[in-house]
């Protein structure tokens, strides 16, 4: 953006030492009772509800993966989820909407390596099965409603063959958080020697033969059923027929059909020599909750019964679930509220891209996001330092960039360019055109050396943003002159940036652009490059003069090592000399340090710092002294400063009011 400084910043304090006074800071400045709420609601809907991973037995033997490391696409028509979901290669397949295929009770066949998932609670099969053929292996099916092809009056399903999913002798499949209603044979057939299969937290309803499992001599088969509510139907909930091994836990059983059939009306079975062990499920108003052959062995425990009668068969050893994978389990009688509220469809059910897992790099990740996905897509990064660039496209909204370590420090993207390679916009470690971009956990770096080396354009920005709506949460942006750049399209163009619980270092104009940004609850350092007079200035806006809201800096802290007296809170920046371009910054009840100047803002490139819209209000510390140079809010105009005006634009964006 500006030529540096000549004087070169001496030493760059460690990251990790300021680390820890950084948290302490931000952890106080948040306010206990948000972490009250985010601790009852970690409660309430823990994240293994919501968790992309296959766990049980599907998560054994190199685990299910689907799709993943394939491209994502998301599909609204028959032909086109027949070609994806058959193709060779993997795929992410978002359903998004209705499907209504045809003929009715046709097969849409799944071949290896997908994942078929609906887009939020839309997707719907209807009239269709999805179908395994022998040999197909690791396949995710998840959000979906497979719905309707019943054939009026044949309740057996003695004439046809259509089941919501039927698959024989596959292997690695998760089918979870699916509705599963009114079929023409079976909602859910496994069958012939199946392996390494998982089904949670699905609804079955509205069906006579629901849930079936093996038609083998064989015992092979191993399975987890979990968090799965059976209602209105009538048997197989399930029928596990030659399994080597049936887990059941903390399923709801209720509300089955009462047809007279005193029967073949049931809950659970242990057909053949399956082994079966069920946990903490919950029955009501069930006929035969659980039984076995005198060849099966089934084990049961703490599950609760209500409104039931028949068969309740307990007998053999069975074997331990713990003895192949880790698992919580909740309270049998927790299971109604649990399984009736988070089973099936879920509109926060998306699509979770992990990066290394699954994407070698942030920017294959990134590259694999359908262009204008409709519903946010997760880039999950894994621990570790990626020194790579990373370029998100304005086609490319709705992606949530997480890191997944237990601190931000623990995930950092990080390059070293500096604007003589490329420009300033070259430089940037990170760039963001898209609108509707989350950021979280994460630490975005430029690391170049500017003592290091002699350049003119030593600007190197850890990141830039051009699109709307864009969030930071509980991340770092580390570098030297220009760290964080928030722009728009264009001058006339407002995009809107909100930065919260976050840390920014820097030396030289290192919060500069158009863009209007709140940074709430923050950290910021001004790093001393070794001046006893000037070290440098942390704002640079370049206000659209048209837009009354630019930077917002409002109940943080600014920290610094620089002498007293020596760093500016900002100066106005024209680019190119535009008349149009009339800084607006406001800092409000922030602690300021020694290191700011008491007449803080200054002239930049024959523009005036008085012409700008420069202010103050309630600030504290050090570095807060009133002087003449300072302009001050005035009362009635902080009640119009808020970050809910800065933020809410045409649209009534307020992202502050999610916590």
């Amino acid at each position: 953006m500006t030529q540096h400084l000549d004087s070169k910043r001496l030493h760059r304090p460690g990251y990790g030492t300021v680390l820890a006074a950084v948290l302490g800071l931000v952890a106080a400045l948040s306010l206990g009772v948000i972490g009250q709420a985010r601790a009852v609601a970690a409660e309430k809907a823990p994240a293994d509800r919501w968790s992309d991973r296959a766990h049980g037995f599907a998560s054994l033997a190199g685990g299910t993966t689907g799709g993943a490391g394939g491209k994502v696409v998301t599909v609204t028509d028959q032909a086109s989820l027949a070609a994806y979901a058959g193709a060779e290669e993997p795929y992410v397949i978002r359903v998004s909407g209705a499907i209504a295929v045809e003929p009715f009770g046709s097969d849409i066949v799944v071949t290896s390596n997908k994942t078929i998932i609906g887009v939020g609670d839309t997707g719907e099969i209807v009239h269709g099965e999805l179908h395994l053929n022998p040999g197909t292996h690791n396949v995710i099916i998840r959000n979906l409603t497979i719905r309707d092809s019943y054939v009026e009056g044949d309740w057996d399903g003695k004439t046809t063959d259509f089941d919501a999913i039927q698959m024989d002798t596959v292997d690695h499949v998760w089918i979870d958080h699916n509705r599963f209603t009114h079929m023409g044979d079976g909602l859910l057939d496994i069958r012939k020697d199946s392996r390494y299969i998982t089904v949670s937290y699905n609804r079955f309803t509205n069906h006579n033969k629901a849930f079936g499992i093996g038609w083998t001599t064989n015992v092979l088969t191993e399975m987890t059923i979990d968090h799965n509510w059976f209602r209105g139907t009538k048997q197989r909930n399930p029928s596990a027929d030659n399994l080597a091994y049936a887990h059941l836990y903390n399923n709801y059983l209720s509300s089955q059909v009462a047809d007279g059939d005193p029967v073949w009306t049931y809950g659970n079975w242990a057909r053949g020599r399956t082994k079966m062990v069920i946990e903490n499920s919950y029955y009501d108003g069930v006929q035969h909750p659980y039984q076995a052959d005198a060849t099966a062995e089934l084990v049961q425990r703490g599950s609760i019964l209500k409104n039931t009668s028949g068969r309740t068969d307990v007998w053999g050893t069975a074997f331990d679930p713990r003895s192949f994978y880790a698992y919580r389990i909740d309270p049998a009688a927790a299971v109604p509220s649990l399984v009736s509220r988070f089973s099936g469809p879920q509109k926060r059910i998306g699509v979770t891209l992990h990066v290394p897992a699954d994407y070698p790099t942030v920017q294959a990740a990134v590259d694999a996001v359908p262009d204008q996905n409709a519903v946010p897509v997760t880039i999950a990064v894994a621990p570790g330092t990626y020194r790579a660039k990373v370029f998100i496209p304005a086609s490319k909204p709705r992606i949530v960039l997480q890191g997944t370590g237990h601190d931000r420090s623990d995930t950092v993207i990080v390059y070293d360019t500096p604007a003589e390679y490329g420009g300033s916009t070259g430089s940037a470690t990170v760039r963001i055109a898209a609108n509707d971009v989350t950021a979280r956990h994460l630490t975005f770096s430029n690391d170049f050396d500017e003592a290091a080396v002699e350049l003119k354009g030593e600007q190197a920005l850890a990141m830039k943003t051009t699109g709307d709506r864009i969030v930071f949460e509980d991340t770092a942006f580390l570098g030297n002159q220009d760290t964080l750049m928030t722009d728009s399209p264009k001058l006339d163009v407002i995009s809107r940036v909100f930065i919260r619980d976050s840390y920014i270092e820097g030396d030289v104009d290192f919060i500069y652009g158009r863009a209007t940004t709140v940074i709430e609850r923050s950290v910021i350092r001004a790093l001393s490059r070794g001046s006893d007079s000037n070290n440098g200035y942390i704002t640079a806006a370049s206000t659209w003069t048209g837009n009354p809201y630019g930077f917002l800096i409002t109940r943080s802290k600014v920290v610094s090592d620089a002498p007293d007296q020596s760093f500016h809170l900002g100066r106005p920046w024209h680019p190119g000399g535009e008349p149009a371009a009339v800084a607006q910054v406001l800092l409000r009840d922030t602690e300021l340090p020694a290191a700011v100047k008491t007449s803080p803002w200054t002239d930049m490139s024959g523009f005036s710092w008085k012409d700008a819209r420069f202010a103050e209000y309630r600030n504290s510390g050090p570095g807060a002294a009133p002087s003449a140079d300072r302009p001050q809010l005035g009362a009635a105009d902080a009640r119009t400063y808020t970050v809910a005006n800065y933020l809410k634009g045409t649209d009534g964006w307020a992202p502050h009011a999610r916590h």
